[in-house]
């Protein structure tokens, strides 16, 4: 308690010229809440613009995650399968 009363006293006693400007901090306040503002402006805009993707498009998209899928899985597999005989060869099991 007698903390907090020390601090409101030191704070009485600082000189004029270190007092706190509100309206310089209402600026930086501003400043700092403005990309915030446009960001979630922006993000409202992008939302309303989406659409569902129809049938079709759904489609294309759905083969090519598959296609990109099978591939990286072919590319682990033969990796592995170049894999094993050389670490065979450098272990001598």
């Amino acid at each position: 308690m007698t903390q907090g009363r020390s601090t409101i006293l030191h704070l009485r006693l600082l000189p004029y010229k270190y007092s706190v400007n509100t309206s310089c901090t209402m600026d930086q306040l501003m400043v700092l809440l403005e990309p915030a503002k446009q960001f979630s402006k922006d993000s409202m805009r992008l939302v309303k613009r989406c659409t569902k993707p129809d049938r079709k498009e759904f489609q294309k998209i759905s083969m090519a995650t598959a296609i990109g899928f099978a591939i990286m899985g072919f590319i682990g597999f033969f990796v592995k399968l170049i894999h094993i005989p050389i670490n065979n060869i450098i272990v001598g099991s």
